[in-house]
């Protein structure tokens, strides 16, 4: 049986991707809204959010701005950009249909 973090290969960018249409967040946030999103089910560590974080901001999908966090520690926010929301509404939909089909195989009797 899998860990409860192990994620398809992209997944865990899209799910940044979707947690920063909230509103801006620091890394640690990040991991948390997930993990509370998702019942517990989905923990993602710093080890694999980082570079993720990296990555996206590489791709133009996220930009980083330095502020103070809410127990007043210096934190790097990171807010979706208008190329990662298009980014995103794509992915998005591809999940969706990938998902639908996968569902559809499951349940073959």
């Amino acid at each position: 049986m899998s860990k409860p973090t192990d994620l398809v290969q992209g997944t865990l960018d899209l799910l940044i991707l979707k947690t920063l249409t909230l509103e801006p967040m620091h890394g640690w946030g990040i991991a948390q809204r997930i993990r509370q999103v998702s019942k517990e089910v989905l923990q993602v560590h710093q080890g694999a959010l980082y570079p993720a974080l990296h990555r996206l901001e590489q791709n133009g999908w996220i930009k980083a701005k330095w502020g103070e966090s809410e127990n007043n520690r210096r934190a790097k926010f990171y807010l979706l950009t208008a190329a990662g929301r298009k980014y995103l509404e794509r992915e998005e939909a591809n999940w969706h249909r990938l998902s639908t089909a996968i569902g559809l195989v499951l349940e073959m009797s």
